[in-house]
């Protein structure tokens, strides 16, 4: 009976020293959480992060400081933040592995699964380009598209085509969107899960039909595809690729480096920025900051609702649904989001949360 309790009291001190330390845990990254980028200032509580409500409860109070009108850019922070994260990835060559990085045939490790392996196929190296797509290109403003209901009725479409160079993410559809969303693509994400969810899997004709009119609408555009990062979309990567050969299609492939997703973390991390793994739009916009002198976000809001309560779609052209504060989520998009309003604050990027100004 005394072997039993004497068990049972330090099973319970366990018990009790895991909890404590998992609370101890939790107060680390909610004080880190707060310390975003610059001078140790605190900025938005971590309770705008975990809950859009409370942000809609506080629309226009102080909590959620964001103002277009007036907004000026801050050229020499701009400066700062485009030499810091130099020193963790060299964008114009991260932006694309090229034909020198590999051989037909070769075997790479998935960036986040380093257990699988991927063969280099001879359609996929022939697509490699021989340089960087970025390479000596600079431009004075760039937009970033994000692809939020948030742009839905904000008539932002000709503010966005005015910009002398624009991102686009996971190959959204424009045309019927214009409007709001503009047309122009220089350079546009497309994620291999797109193939399954936008275009049917290529299952039948028309499907691949559609994927081609899309990718001819882009022209010299980059297109940029994560072939990667984990196992599970190399069909779909290798389906692309040859309708691109096939059909002569007049688009740039890039295919980000090995090393990208780590670097750009590893940026967001010394920062004090705890994300697991960075958003495209996040990433998208770390890239940016090596070509772009002035980079205006649109399309970015993780937060079901607006600051007048009302629904807001997770994509602007689908019925998506998605929960933008669970855990098993890969990314952390209320906290992103933070991130880049505090940035926005002190001049270092515009982003647009509303209508745009008539032009």
């Amino acid at each position: 009976m005394r072997s039993i309790r004497k068990r049972w009291t330090i099973c319970t001190i366990s018990l009790l020293l895991i909890f404590y330390k998992t609370k101890e845990i939790a107060r680390t990254e909610e004080h880190q959480e707060t310390q975003l980028i610059g001078d140790g200032e605190l900025y938005l509580s971590r309770s705008l992060v975990n809950s859009s409500d409370k942000i809609i409860r506080k629309a226009g109070s102080s909590i959620f400081q964001h103002n277009v009108e007036g907004w000026k850019i801050n050229s020499s922070l701009v400066l700062e933040i485009r030499k810091n994260i130099l020193r963790f990835l060299d964008a114009e060559r991260d932006v694309s592995v090229v034909k020198s990085s590999f051989k037909p045939g070769d075997v790479i490790h998935y960036v986040l699964d380093r257990r699988r392996t991927l063969n280099i196929s001879h359609n996929l190296h022939s697509l490699l380009p021989e340089v960087s797509p970025m390479k000596n290109r600079r431009f004075k403003t760039c937009a970033v598209v994000g692809n939020s209901g948030i742009l839905l009725d904000s008539e932002c479409g000709k503010e966005i085509d005015s910009h002398n160079f624009v991102i686009r993410c996971n190959l959204a559809p424009v045309v019927e969107f214009a409007a709001d969303v503009g047309t122009k693509s220089d350079f546009i994400t497309m994620n291999p899960s797109v193939v399954q969810r936008a275009f049917g899997g290529f299952r039948n004709e028309s499907d691949r039909e559609k994927f081609v009119h899309r990718l001819s609408m882009l022209n010299d555009s980059v297109l940029w595809i994560p072939a990667f990062m984990v196992k599970g979309g190399e069909k779909n990567v290798e389906w692309v690729n040859a309708l691109i050969l096939k059909n002569k299609l007049k688009v740039r492939t890039a295919y980000p480096s090995l090393r990208l997703i780590h670097a750009v973390r590893g940026y967001w991390l010394t920062n004090k920025v705890p994300i697991k793994r960075p958003s495209t739009g996040l990433l998208m916009y770390t890239l940016a900051t090596r070509f772009c002198d002035e980079i205006h976000l649109y399309g970015f809001w993780p937060f079901p609702k607006d600051l007048s309560g009302k629904a807001v779609k997770y994509h602007y052209y689908d019925d998506l649904k998605y929960r933008y504060f669970s855990s098993a989520s890969p990314h952390r998009m209320p906290l992103e989001f933070k991130t880049l309003n505090v940035l926005h604050n002190r001049g270092a990027l515009k982003l647009t949360t509303g209508k745009c100004v008539k032009q």
